[in-house]
């Protein structure tokens, strides 16, 4: 029997199709993702704690799911939105459909609705509280939560989605992706900061010749340097950066210490640190097709990006310098210290899934450690 799902948005705007996944109700920031592939890694994304997420592709589950391509232990999503559902996967790789997946990790899930229509709302209004509900269906009660829930703005999620205890990583690609970074021996050691790391940068460090040590985001400067790194790197993660602020605290204790590398909050991260600021984007860049330039080559990239959130450049040091720049609305994609070893991007160079056009960020770091 068919069951009945709900998505309403503070705004007031109903939308009513077909569940799957889990039965119950979530509560999360709705917003979208223009990926054509890759909807398991956006699923396992702890950058998406917090977050109901609408997949801009029309047809979504085609190829099932599989382990290999989890970036982290579980789903991380608040909840699911996808025009139409696959019921029968085809791929030799898929261990379970995607209506199960989304069913053992108690996420719900949404399909049958306009998402373009949803997506363009998003874009005009900006990304907004919402609530998926199976269980709950009276639209008044729905909206009231809706509008209660507290947003994403001043929120610490990366609390949510830290490893309790450090650990280390040594798996590469394997024979699947080595044209992408080929492997290296492990001559460099990289305590790894993990804010809600997904697994294919720790891939990434490894393939590129780094022994990888991952500490929590709530270490402290000294917890970090007592592993005696040859280098130092920020992940992404979930959440208001500004709300993180002992995180940003050890960031500007390791600054100058070792060289340093950061994406996604990670950089956030590293722009606070530097005393500049970040404030929340209309509805974010999420999607494997976004186009940066590289301000000292002049030459563009397609990357993957996932972020709410950006770094104002007008508020940077004089002794921090852009170096990328998103060519959709000019925002700040990169940045670099002249007198310190640390540089860091906006967006995902280790792209799983998406383009590889920025991989080599990965050698420029292991360089940069001599």
């Amino acid at each position: 029997m068919t069951k009945i799902a709900k998505l309403v948005l503070e705004d007031g705007t109903i939308f009513t199709g077909r569940a799957f996944g889990a039965h119950g109700e979530k509560l999360g920031e709705v917003v979208f993702n223009t990926s054509m592939t890759g909807y398991q890694e956006v699923l396992t994304d702890p950058s998406y704690k917090g977050q109901i997420v609408t997949m801009t592709y029309p047809l979504i589950g085609n190829y099932g799911t599989t382990s290999e391509d989890a970036e982290s232990l579980g789903v991380q999503v608040q909840g699911f939105v996808v025009r139409e559902l696959t019921k029968v996967p085809s791929n030799f790789r898929s261990h379970r459909d995607l209506d199960t997946y989304l069913n053992a990790y108690n996420v719900v899930g949404i399909e049958g609705i306009d998402t373009r229509a949803l997506v363009r709302r998003l874009r005009a209004r900006g990304a907004m509280n919402g609530i998926v509900s199976t269980a709950d269906l009276d639209d008044a009660s729905l909206l009231a939560k809706a509008k209660a829930f507290p947003g994403m703005e001043g929120r610490d999620l990366v609390r949510e989605v830290v490893p309790d205890k450090a650990f280390n990583w040594s798996k590469g690609f394997g024979p699947f992706c080595e044209h992408v970074l080929p492997t290296r021996a492990a001559e460099k050691h990289v305590v790894a900061i993990d804010y809600g790391m997904k697994w294919n940068i720790l891939r990434c460090l490894t393939q590129v010749g780094c022994r990888v040590t991952v500490v929590p985001g709530t270490a402290t400067a000294e917890d970090v340097l007592s592993h005696n790194p040859d280098g130092i790197f920020l992940s992404n993660g979930p959440g208001d950066p500004a709300a993180v602020g002992y995180a940003i605290q050890t960031v500007k204790d390791l600054l100058g210490k070792k060289p340093m590398f950061g994406i996604c909050l990670g950089h956030q991260l590293l722009g606070l640190a530097y005393g500049a600021k970040t404030f929340k984007l209309k509805f974010g860049h999420r999607g494997a097709n976004q186009p940066v330039m590289n301000v000292a080559t002049g030459a563009v990239e397609i990357t993957t990006q996932n972020h709410g959130f950006t770094v104002d450049p007008a508020t940077l040091p004089s002794n921090v310098l852009p170096t990328h720049l998103n060519l959709n609305d000019q925002t700040l994609e990169g940045m670099r210290a002249e007198d310190m070893p640390v540089f860091s991007v906006q967006y995902h160079p280790e792209a799983a899934a998406g383009p590889h056009d920025s991989s080599y960020l990965f050698e420029e770091f292991r360089t940069l450690m001599g």
